[in-house]
């Protein structure tokens, strides 16, 4: 038998230990500083974690981040399957918690064969090679060059959510099923 194959199972992690194996395994990104959750895919025969995905905020601002999650950090050791299984957990996820869609970025020489595995589909060059360092705000993270932009939709998308500050002031609907207020 290979030992190209491990019983691998989904496990949820905290933001430093995510951030801890995306500082030691990611190539080319430091760990994200934030996240709305991160789960990880863990190898019982070698009882490791093999890798972890951060999913949170889209980068851009133009995104709605009611409505839209990014992967924004996955991260692996190189253990078959651990990526389509992040991938595919993230959109799980996302899906349960009512979000319409997630997305992530990758470089354009990247193959995308995780994602396209766990049901995304990309757009080449969806974002040109640029840098992000302005005068307002210098960075010295260099440009990696164009990306593509992988969606997975999760659900029809409504023309309309109430406004933010409406949603916020509502009663939340378990409270409102029970009778009363906090």
């Amino acid at each position: 038998m290979s030992n190209r194959y491990h019983p691998l199972r989904l496990v949820v992690v905290t933001l430093a230990q995510a951030q801890a194996f995306v500082a030691a395994h990611h190539r080319h990104h430091a760990p994200s500083i934030g996240h709305r959750w991160s789960h990880a895919v863990w190898d019982e025969s070698r009882a490791c974690l093999v890798g972890v995905a951060m999913v949170g905020r889209p980068v851009a601002r133009g995104l709605d981040h009611r409505r839209v999650v990014e992967v924004t950090r996955l991260a692996t050791d190189g253990t078959w399957n651990a990526c389509s299984m992040l991938y595919a957990a993230a959109a799980r996820a996302a899906h349960a918690l009512g979000y319409f869609a997630v997305l992530t970025y990758t470089l354009d020489e990247e193959s995308g064969a995780s994602l396209r595995a766990a049901g995304w589909w990309g757009v080449r060059e969806a974002v040109a090679s640029r840098a992000w360092n302005c005068p307002a705000r210098p960075r010295e993270t260099p440009s990696l060059g164009a990306k593509t932009r992988w969606v997975r939709l999760l659900r029809e998308y409504p023309e309309e959510l109430p406004p933010e500050a409406a949603s916020e002031q509502q009663e939340p609907p378990m409270l409102a099923l029970m009778g009363g207020a906090l």
